[in-house]
């Protein structure tokens, strides 16, 4: 279902509403204030499923929307329906708020809801999703869309078929410094040149990669047997720690690389014509997902091939952190949400044009030139670039990273945004990192053809 199949050309799916996406937050903010002033009256109803770790990130970010009414929550642990206790406690809008522990005994009962934030474990993302939508309701889904390509379909078909929204959590493509950085620097400005080549990384140290419980694991937390397999978990390790098994998750490459692989997707304007990867076990021995992944991604755009580089570490930090370069023939550009890793360089040669009036518009803001390395005695000779020109990317915000994406679905659900991040061009954007794993277990590179990456 696709009633104008021009939008979501392989080419221009990920740039034909994300162009307009900054002007739809501000034609919103003022209208969902007003529903505060008037007392909620037209307050937006709102189901919370799943409260675990995501789901407080999300609901610490719900909080500061104003006009929502928090009517119901869902979740399979008694410990977790606590925590939404207490972190509520006060609020007048969480102030009779019904508990469940099964969404369809919620959806049966629950009337004039609106809307579902979905934080549940990926595998339960579809079928939550898809309940939510056919019920009537309007739907944000944390990334990614499923543990299976085809659970993300059902999500897409759901959504087209109910007419309903259906937002899904890369927040990234509400945060103003991407937006900035996409529509008004590589898009508006041409700023890069042409970019050749693209990588990125999230890594994380092995202290934070740890298996979560053990012999010590609270009492409260545990969920009952009869309960945990009711809902998939066959233990309390599974609960726990499902991303690091197959049929639960896509492991590190789903769970942290979908995040940046979306924005090599979103930013080149079309999706990865192959994939080539390699990963493995490198210290969590007993792990059905690999501790470390690298890929390869080749593309096509309209200014060229591009090749993209990823790598996800469970094993080291290496001191890098998370972020996503795009490096062009006149500037390159690293990004990040910290913004004291987001830098763009200029490239040095009469080909680059001068950025003084970027500089003077505000664009930009230029750094002090890196001191120069001193010279060696004996050094063997070499050619070497000049240094480029560092210079900051603005678009600060002082909100926490999900709040903007969350911010524009309620807008969209107000009928005064349009979706920055909808089901259909997030499965565009998500199909190749399904097929990251197939590569790295066959060693073999995979062609993404419309078999591998059509709805």
């Amino acid at each position: 279902m696709n009633p104008n199949p021009s939008l979501y050309s392989r080419r221009g799916f990920l740039s034909t509403s994300l162009g307009t996406a900054g002007a739809g937050l501000v034609l919103a903010a003022p209208n969902i204030l007003r529903a505060a002033e008037t007392g909620g009256s037209d307050a937006i109803h709102v189901a919370l499923v799943g409260f675990g770790k995501q789901g407080e990130v999300l609901f610490n970010c719900l909080k500061n929307i104003p006009g929502l009414r928090f009517q119901a929550v869902c979740d399979i642990s008694k410990n977790s329906i606590n925590k939404f206790r207490s972190q509520s406690r006060g609020m007048a809008n969480a102030e009779g708020a019904k508990f469940y522990e099964d969404i369809d005994d919620m959806l049966s009962k629950e009337q004039g809801l609106d809307a579902a934030v979905i934080a549940t474990p990926d595998f339960w993302h579809s079928p939550h999703t898809v309940r939510c939508l056919e019920a009537g309701l309007h739907v944000y889904c944390e990334k990614m869309m499923s543990n299976t390509i085809d659970g993300a379909r059902a999500m897409v078909h759901a959504m087209e078929k109910t007419g309903k929204l259906c937002q899904i959590g890369h927040q990234r493509r509400s945060n103003p410094r991407y937006l900035f950085t996409y529509n008004r620097l590589i898009n508006g400005e041409k700023i890069c040149g042409q970019i050749v080549n693209v990588n990125g990384q999230w890594n994380r140290s092995l202290g934070a990669s740890q298996d979560i419980g053990g012999a010590k694991l609270a009492k409260s937390i545990i969920v009952p047997d009869d309960v945990l397999k009711r809902y998939g978990f066959k233990d309390m390790h599974q609960y726990l720690n499902w991303r690091v098994y197959r049929d639960l998750s896509g492991g590190p490459i789903s769970d942290l690389g979908a995040h940046q692989i979306d924005i090599f997707n979103w930013f080149l304007g079309t999706t990865p014509k192959r994939v080539y990867a390699t990963g493995g076990n490198s210290y969590f021995k007993n792990r059905e997902h690999f501790d470390n992944v690298m890929c390869l991604f080749d593309y096509d755009t309209p200014q060229g091939e591009v090749r993209a580089f990823y790598q996800v570490l469970t094993t080291t930090s290496y001191g890098l952190g998370f972020y996503e370069s795009f490096m062009g023939t006149e500037a390159s550009i690293r990004i990040s949400e910290i913004a004291s890793t987001s830098a763009i360089y200029r490239e040095s040669g009469d080909h680059v044009p001068e950025w003084d009036s970027l500089v003077e518009r505000g664009f930009l803001v230029k750094k002090p030139a890196p001191p120069k390395p001193e010279s060696s005695e004996g050094a063997v000779a070499a050619y070497e670039s000049a240094a480029p020109d560092v210079y900051e990317l603005p678009g600060s915000f002082a909100k926490p990273a999900h709040q903007p994406h969350l911010e524009n679905f309620f807008a969209a659900v107000r009928g005064e945004a349009t979706l920055n991040c909808d089901a259909r061009h997030a499965f565009e954007s998500e199909a190749p990192i399904f097929w990251v794993n197939p590569s790295a277990l066959s060693h073999q590179p995979i062609e993404l053809t419309s078999e591998h990456l059509s709805v």
